[in-house]
């Protein structure tokens, strides 16, 4: 009995402590990282819905094969043996024994029946380590979009490197159970040490043919690069991202040119051209200084003190309608209709229209120009930016804009991240609310013109049949980096437009660097047709006439 008082009460402080010892250990733990998904958006035609996923960024099973050098008494023998087993030398695996550490790396990234093999050995003193590698299954499928996770563990660029905090795992330390007291352990709650998973706008079968288009323009027109964007203009949801040339963001590391990482849509600066020519004549008829019945003599330039502008091949047009200055593409007619809406105003309309600043997407790295030289520049600078020359945007900026006139006016925010997911709990994107930037009668005014272009001006390559399109072709030529002047033998050729016209689903921009080919009525149009095409059949838009 005196033994029994001895134990259990003089000794009771102790002998818990050495029971719980052997019932409970601790252990660090990393969670894993959250996985990227596409949706397919056939059945919401391309507005938000949750169809099918697709994984473009998930994690995979890895192992290592670790080593605890203070349990091992004869290293020489585990050495012979584990180097067998793992296709390794015995004199490796002996060397990083004998490094004085407590625990040794001997080799990572072993497969699982190997790992398996290892679990159920006797041999003492080695430790399996599980581990999470990041896996891109579509391989360069919108690699730039996605980004990639780095040695360091850490996302870099697009989604990865954008949303680091909400894709990575943490890391903590927990109890670990044995014995009787596990059985309580089961029934506790447990910390969740995962990331969130993130379900992107990005539509995986658009994605696929627009990137497909730029790599056929690579082979048939010799693009140096090129992007394609594919909006909702009712909502901004961003349907296709496409960059070419891409990478592949397992094999990150082999690539020579971190250029190649930058996602170019929002992240690199050009000077549009005609394209821009729309937002010059919104300009106009919004401070009613024009009318959709005006009329332009042309003389094929304009004085602009001592400088003389021309139109393309110096052609001369006479007479023309304000929607002639849009199909034709005259750079006197949007130079005239600068003059008629001044400086001050010309600005201040491109502060509205977004050229000014960033459009706020949720990737990394996103840049803007700021447009300020127009304030105070020459004369000659304004007036070359109404026929978009002496401007710079990025595409995302002008994919932005062109949205207000397929929006009856109003301006979306482009967005990529449809939903944010963990443990069944849905955190869904909410469009920031349109802003209205000009009239709704001006935006109709303009996309009649811009139906034009398609039906009868430099856009007619464009049309499908029993359907009206608007759109605007844009052929710029390339600044001289660091200095005045512009390469002759270089040119950007774009075409964004949207369909179908009186109730527009989708607005496509094609942007095409240094094609081999005058102008982009034979580049960038006839990607935008196919592009059109594609989506009009995959979400099965009927015919408007």
């Amino acid at each position: 009995m005196s033994r029994l008082f001895y134990l259990q009460i003089l000794k009771y402080k102790e002998f818990s402590a050495l029971a719980l010892g052997q019932q409970t250990g601790i252990k660090e733990i990393s969670g894993k990282r959250g996985e990227i998904f596409f949706i397919n958006s056939r059945e919401s035609k391309g507005a938000y819905n949750s169809g099918e996923a697709k994984s473009i960024a998930i994690n995979k099973e890895k192992w290592n094969v670790n080593a605890l050098p203070f349990k091992i008494e004869d290293k020489n023998n585990f050495s012979e043996i584990l180097a067998a087993d793992i296709n390794e030398t015995k004199e490796s695996v002996f060397s990083k024994l004998s490094e004085g550490n407590s625990f040794a790396i001997i080799k990572k990234d072993i497969p699982q029946p190997l790992a398996q093999k290892l679990k159920s050995s006797a041999l003492e003193g080695v430790d399996l380590e599980k581990v999470w590698a990041r896996y891109y299954p579509q391989g360069v499928l919108a690699s730039q979009v996605v980004g990639f996770l780095g040695g360091d563990g850490v996302g870099q660029y697009g989604i990865e490197g954008h949303y680091e905090d909400v894709l990575s795992g943490k890391s903590g330390i927990v109890e670990e159970k044995k014995g009787l007291n596990l059985i309580n352990f089961l029934n506790q709650p447990k910390e969740d040490f995962d990331g969130a998973d993130i379900f992107l706008t990005i539509d995986y079968n658009v994605q696929f043919q627009a990137e497909s288009l730029l790599a056929k323009a690579k082979e048939e027109i010799g693009i140096e690069s090129g992007q394609i964007i594919v909006l909702k203009p009712d909502s901004g949801r961003v349907l296709a991202l496409a960059n070419f040339p891409s990478f592949d963001p397992n094999q990150y590391s082999k690539e020579k040119n971190f250029e190649i990482f930058q996602n170019s849509a929002l992240q690199k600066v050009f000077e549009p051209g005609s394209v821009f020519k729309p937002f010059t004549m919104a300009m106009a008829l919004e401070d009613k200084k024009i009318d959709t019945g005006s009329f332009f003599t042309d003389e094929g330039f304009a004085k602009i003190g001592p400088d003389t502008l021309y139109n393309f091949n110096r052609q001369k047009y006479g007479k023309v309608s304000m929607s002639e200055i849009i199909e034709k593409s005259i750079n006197t007619g949007a130079v005239f209709l600068s003059l008629q809406v001044g400086r001050t105003s010309f600005f201040n309309h491109l502060e509205n229209f977004g050229f000014t600043k960033k459009t706020g997407i949720d990737l990394q790295g996103e840049v803007s120009s700021r447009n300020e030289i127009l304030r105070t520049g020459s004369a000659t600078g304004y007036a070359t930016a109404s026929f978009g020359q002496g401007i710079e945007m990025t595409p995302i900026q002008l994919a932005g804009a062109f949205s207000i006139f397929a929006n009856r006016g109003k301006m979306i925010s482009p967005y990529v991240v449809e939903k944010i997911e963990k443990n069944g709990a849905e955190k869904i994107t909410k469009p920031a609310q349109p802003k209205q930037v000009i009239s709704e009668k001006t935006a109709e005014e303009v996309t009649k013109m811009l139906i034009n272009v398609v039906e009868k001006g430099f856009g007619s390559s464009a049309k499908i049949e029993g359907y009206y399109l608007a759109g605007k072709t844009g052929t710029a030529e390339v600044p001289f980096e660091g200095k005045k002047g512009y390469y002759q033998d270089r040119t950007i050729q774009s075409f964004a437009g949207y369909g179908p016209a009186l109730k527009p689903q989708f607005l496509i921009l094609v942007k095409l660097d240094n094609p081999k080919v005058p102008k982009s009525s034979l580049s960038a149009v006839p990607i935008f047709k196919k592009l059109a095409q594609y989506i009009i059949n995959y979400w099965q838009i009927p015919p408007d006439y």
